[in-house]
């Protein structure tokens, strides 16, 4: 005879009260995600240094490494700062991501190899190195390298400096400045449909590396974001929300969804109109930030850079 599930579930609070189990409130995470420092490598088993202390991950056939592109286990070094999907039980490493970073933003200026880029409220101007033998890649859908044009790049730290390896996205024909005005926030309704990206809140602060959250275009100035927060481009109005709202977000493209609070200011964000060309794409424009953490933990690849999303707010 099949287990009514839920009518146990309820029997059971019945009879423990406040002692009771609470009921689930999100999908578990089928494959986690650990985050820490290489402590050593060798060709079966990598050691690393976590919140948890240091833990030991075997290698498979299957297992991938990816530092700037795919790699082979000899790529890791000691003092990495590293990623690690697991399989379920936590033991083996399905795929590694060493020195993983993003900038995401508007370029301010260049020089030779060396790009400026300010991405934003919080972010700063960070400095970008493209280094020759991937300047044709990012070239290609990056060709204006020049103050004012939209610059988004997924690479890898490399001494200090982030190292530009693949483009995140085709750069707009023309300079911010001359885009079209941005509209107002607006009343959408409940739900929303476009892309989600990822930023990285560890750097700089390495703390904030297993940070769960969201950034947000269009906050509130009740936030105290100042007014870049409230900017939000034509192709995809967003309804003002405040920091520390939460709000649920769908991974469309791997079907699974968590309820996540608002941290932080993506302004620069609403400057992408873009579309998300993973798993077929969805709606255009950039409706949050992730997290890595919590871009990982809804099954997004951050080599990929996005995915197709829908976010409900209340």
């Amino acid at each position: 005879m099949p287990v009514d599930v839920r009518a146990r579930r309820r029997y059971t609070a019945a009879v423990l009260g406040e002692y009771a189990a609470p009921e689930p409130t999100g999908v578990p995470e089928a494959d986690p995600v650990v985050r820490g420092v290489v402590t050593d490598v060798s060709r079966h088993v990598l050691g690393v240094a976590t919140s948890r202390g240091e833990e030991r991950f075997l290698f498979e056939a299957a297992t991938t490494f990816w530092r700037g592109g795919e790699v082979g286990v000899s790529d890791l070094r000691v003092g990495d700062d590293v990623l690690v999907r697991c399989r379920a039980g936590r033991w083996v490493a399905e795929r590694i991501w060493a020195g993983i970073a993003r900038v995401t933003g508007v370029i301010a200026g260049s020089s030779g190899e060396e790009l400026e880029v300010d991405t934003g409220h919080t972010g700063g101007r960070r400095a970008v190195v493209v280094p020759y033998r991937v300047s044709g890649r990012i070239g290609v859908r990056h060709p204006v390298p020049e103050p004012g044009y939209l610059f988004d790049a997924i690479g890898v730290w490399e001494d200090g400096a982030f190292h530009a390896s693949v483009p995140a996205t085709t750069q707009p024909p023309f300079a911010v400045w001359d885009a079209a005005p941005p509209k107002a926030p607006a009343a959408v309704g409940g739900r929303v449909r476009g892309t989600v990206s990822w930023y990285d809140p560890a750097v700089g602060d390495p703390a904030q590396g297993d940070l769960r959250g969201a950034a947000y275009p269009a906050l509130d100035r009740e936030s105290d974001c100042g007014p870049e927060c409230d900017r939000v481009r034509a192709c995809r109005p967003l309804p003002l929300l405040s920091l520390g709202t939460t709000v649920g977000v769908r991974n469309e493209c791997a079907d699974r969804s968590a309820v996540l609070p608002l941290v932080d200011c993506a302004a620069v964000s609403s400057r992408f109109c873009d579309r998300c060309a993973d798993c077929g794409g969805g709606e255009e424009g950039r409706i949050a930030q992730l997290t890595l953490a919590s871009f990982l933990a809804l099954g997004g690849r951050p080599e990929t850079g996005c995915f197709a999303a829908t976010l409900a707010v209340g």
